[in-house]
């Protein structure tokens, strides 16, 4: 049956090499079960509902792939995404979290009808390579940013706005966690650079445990009223009924408080960042894998995207942010994997993950923090891709302008604004006109709208 599905010896593979792959990318992507209910939580939504749906979605999303596609590609809310769904549409736009997942399954809805043409390849085609990693980089920065205040290693200042915690003031609270984040980033790290599967997965879970064995010996004081609980998982069994909570809610949004052309930005915003997250994993890790034809095209690349759309469309309904194809499936990639038996061993896993909800959801912030910062230098580490030579600087400068502006703005949006903005300024006024794909016009011309009514 496999055989048959999924074409094995067409692809010099069999169920074995598969199947290994496939458990390898879910434990190198399952953290995101612990990160995910934290950063949505942060925007108002039950965590236990959050990890639901999330498991619910990367199955859904990721069994799509694994038969429409045929590609060991596995799918989950995506970081970066998540943060702007939290920090930049609720926390920062102030708009509620069911808006916010109606922009989201909207955009879904345009994917799904983008990735039946070749408009998706289109639109990813007229935006220049350097801002296209410009995203990545500083999106990976944002998400670092994120994971140093949830270890509360930054604190605010009055005088600088932002500065290092002192380890000693309330040591057996804020000190020991901040200290512990300090310790699990250092030790993910290691795990990473000796290529240990699972190594974000195990850093989370050792900070974690690290945590529990510093309340035992009395290091750690849970002081519930300032935000500091019990280390220790309740092991209750899982409350399913607590999807309800967030099932559906997209179409309960409540859009006179916003306004049309505030949700269209926001609604493009996620569409832009998805649309360079998805293409950019696919391609990137096809090629790992010698998925590419001649031309560097990946042939299944239509059914490919249309999966993600789905699971994106599905995942807002559930109640998660945008879900979308991981990088981590290079891991699998590089075990073995070739075809969509990879992916459906994993979204498999994703499904039996709901059985431990109780215990996702029950990891501290500190634990989850070291995962984030990491992850967020995985995602720095595509800057080397653009070129900061003299002759290159009006790629270049657009590119640092929208990198810098995610973290000091706070917002991946205003990263993307400034950095379509200012390159094709830039480039107008320096000569370079005829390179500026059409496209980066009406993508200009709208972000400054944008700031004008906004």
């Amino acid at each position: 049956m496999f055989e048959k599905v999924f074409r094995l010896k067409e692809n010099k593979t069999d169920i074995k090499t598969e199947i290994t792959a496939g458990i390898t990318t879910f434990m190198t992507m399952a953290y995101i079960l612990a990160v995910n209910p934290g950063i949505l939580g942060d925007a108002g939504m039950d965590p236990t509902a959050v990890l639901l749906a999330t498991c619910l979605a990367s199955f859904i999303g990721t069994v799509c792939m694994a038969f429409m596609a045929n590609l060991p590609f596995a799918l989950s809310a995506g970081m970066g995404l998540n943060a702007f769904f939290a920090y930049t549409v609720v926390k920062g736009f102030g708009y509620s979290w069911q808006t916010a997942l109606l922009a989201v399954f909207i955009e879904g809805i345009i994917f799904i009808i983008l990735s039946l043409t070749n408009v998706r390849e289109a639109i990813f085609n007229a935006i220049p390579l350097s801002l296209k990693t410009a995203v990545s980089v500083g999106i990976g920065l944002f998400i670092a940013f994120i994971g140093l205040q949830n270890a509360g290693l930054t604190v605010d200042n009055s005088s600088t706005l932002v500065s290092v915690v002192s380890f000693t003031d309330n040591f057996s609270t804020s000190g020991i966690c901040a200290l512990l984040a300090v310790i699990g980033t250092l030790a993910t790290a290691i795990l990473y650079i000796k290529k240990v599967k699972g190594s974000i997965l195990i850093g989370i879970l050792g900070t974690w445990l690290l945590g529990m064995i510093c309340q035992l010996a009395g290091i750690y004081s849970p002081d519930p009223a300032n935000g500091y609980y019990t280390l220790f998982p309740s092991f209750a069994m899982t409350d399913f009924t607590k999807l309800g909570e967030t099932f559906g809610q997209c179409f309960k949004a409540d859009l006179g408080s916003v306004g049309i052309f505030n949700f269209i930005v926001i609604v493009f915003s996620f569409l832009f960042v998805d649309l360079f997250d998805t293409l950019g994993t696919l391609i990137g890790v096809s090629a790992k894998a010698d998925m590419l034809d001649s031309n560097g095209r990946l042939p299944r690349i239509k059914p490919a995207l249309l999966a993600d759309a789905a699971a994106t469309t599905s995942g807002a309904i559930l109640g998660t942010s945008t879900t979308t194809t991981f990088v981590e499936s290079s891991a699998g990639v590089a075990a073995g994997g070739r075809t969509g038996l990879t992916a459906l061993t994993t979204a498999v896993l994703f499904l039996v993950s709901m059985l431990f909800a109780p215990v996702f959801t029950a990891i501290p912030s500190f634990a989850t923090a070291p995962a984030l910062i990491i992850v967020g230098f995985l995602m720095f580490s595509s800057i080397a891709q653009i070129k900061l030579t003299s002759e290159n600087y009006a790629s270049a400068v657009p590119a640092y302008l929208c990198i810098i502006a995610m973290p000091l703005f706070y917002s991946i949006s205003e990263g993307i604004s400034i950095g379509v903005i200012s390159y094709v300024i830039i480039n107008m006024i320096c000569g370079k006109a005829r390179k500026i794909n059409p496209v980066m016009y009406v993508l200009a011309v709208l972000f400054v709208l944008k700031y004008i009514f906004l």
